[in-house]
């Protein structure tokens, strides 16, 4: 039986990877990398280096072309549900051109635990029924750990929780401890309040990682700023906070 292991490499730098990652990447025949598009080309370059630097037989590479989609619909979730479908066709097809005595790997940004479709689709190719195959999931450092080890913070304040979410629900969301994640549109210039402290990070990991924090109100403008001026000179942008008000 086909076999495939979904690998978390960490937020960015190829030291993050976890001696559990390397032994199950050094099993590997053939590696599917998503790719977005030349202006993500970078992503790519990470994860060879990864290899490069972790991986001592041979294997093969190939590139999934991520199918595309709307950014900004009305029907968000129905929008996502058609693109992991989509998605999930163009993996079965590469997975099964492999043979049934090698390995497949999927090397997953962060960990594949943690606003990854990865899983998801995992799951949607076997539900399909036209491939049979194991599969192991390997996990990963995560942008918020990074970001909290680059800060040198404590996510948490003494007995409290932690919320986790994404800038799309942010804003309808009490504050108190939040990680905000995949936040295209700086929703933290919409949370109310002179109270809150935050903790940014872009590129987390990578060489040109960039921190910033400080109250909101006086260095959020300044995070915008530099979010757009990132943005447009590598054509993407991966960053992550976490937002807390001061007691």
């Amino acid at each position: 039986m086909r076999k495939l292991s979904v690998i978390g490499i960490g937020a960015g730098d190829p030291d993050q990877v976890t001696v559990q990652a390397i032994k199950a990447m050094n099993l590997v025949d053939v590696f599917f990398v998503i790719g977005k598009g030349a202006e993500k080309q970078e992503l790519v370059d990470v994860r060879t280096e990864i290899l490069d630097s972790h991986v001592d037989g041979e294997y093969r590479i190939v590139e999934v072309a991520d199918p595309p989609r709307d950014r900004t619909p009305d029907d968000y979730k129905g929008v996502v549900d058609d693109w992991h479908d989509r998605r999930a066709e163009v993996l079965e097809k590469h997975f099964a051109a492999v043979p049934d005595d090698e390995i497949g790997a999927i090397l997953v940004w962060g960990d594949p635990s943690l606003y990854d479709s990865t899983l998801r689709i995992v799951e949607r190719v076997l539900a399909r029924g036209n491939l049979s195959f194991a599969y192991t999931v390997v996990p990963g450092i995560t942008s918020v750990q990074a970001l909290a080890a680059r800060h040198r913070i404590v996510l948490n304040a003494i007995g409290e929780p932690v919320h986790i979410t994404t800038g799309r629900k942010l804003r309808d969301e009490p504050t108190g401890n939040a990680v905000v994640m995949l936040d295209a549109d700086c929703s933290f210039t919409a949370v109310a309040g002179d109270d809150i402290h935050i903790w940014w990070g872009a590129y987390l990991g990578m060489a040109d990682e960039v921190l910033i924090d400080g109250n909101l109100r006086e260095v959020e403008d300044d995070i915008v700023r530099t979010r757009a001026t990132l943005r447009d000179r590598k054509g993407w942008i991966m960053d992550t906070y976490l937002l807390r008000q001061q007691m």
